[in-house]
């Protein structure tokens, strides 16, 4: 399972560049244009990603800030909220490098962001869903590059595993 994991986080990284670098090409006024998204505009998307993934960081480690609304814009200009992105990629890949077999079978106990619910869960589907739920929100924000008029960009897992990269994990 870590090396599953470890294949995930670094899918991410690949995938969450190949976004940002679509979304360095739209305008300013692009790049926040509320286009109908569950987050409105690639800027409401990409932060929405990064605050959820520091939410899960913070459950898991213990560890980081943790914004206590889904919503919250961290940046609103994108080379400030890239190099976040960037920082927050680097540990999302070093603390799951660390974890081991007894951390990937444990439990942990968070508070929900949204009911204020107290849950238990094990790590290993937690960790499952945190990778998927970057998954889905980065194509959303494919589909606003689409609806802005810009090419699309592949970011199918098996594209990764055909990097170099990825090949140590295909």
């Amino acid at each position: 399972m870590k090396r599953h994991f470890m294949m995930f986080a670094a899918y991410n990284r690949w995938a969450n560049t190949r976004i940002y670098d679509a979304a360095a090409d739209l305008t300013d006024d692009e790049f926040r244009r509320d286009v109908g998204a569950a987050f409105g505009s690639m800027m409401g998307t990409l932060n929405h990603v990064l605050v959820a993934d520091r939410i899960w960081m913070k459950r898991f480690t213990g560890e980081g800030d943790a914004p206590t609304q889904l919503d919250t814009i961290l940046h609103k200009d994108l080379p400030e909220l890239r190099a976040a992105r960037e920082a927050e990629d680097r540990r999302i890949s070093g603390w799951v490098e660390n974890l081991g077999a007894e951390d990937l079978a444990g439990r942990f106990t968070y508070i929900t962001v949204t009911d204020m619910r107290t849950i238990s869960q094990r790590l290993s589907p937690a960790l499952g869903h945190f990778f998927n739920h970057q998954t889905h929100h980065r194509g959303q924000a494919h589909t606003i590059l689409t609806m802005l008029g810009r090419q699309s960009v592949v970011l199918d897992l098996v594209y990764f595993q055909r990097t170099e990269e990825g090949r140590a994990y295909a």
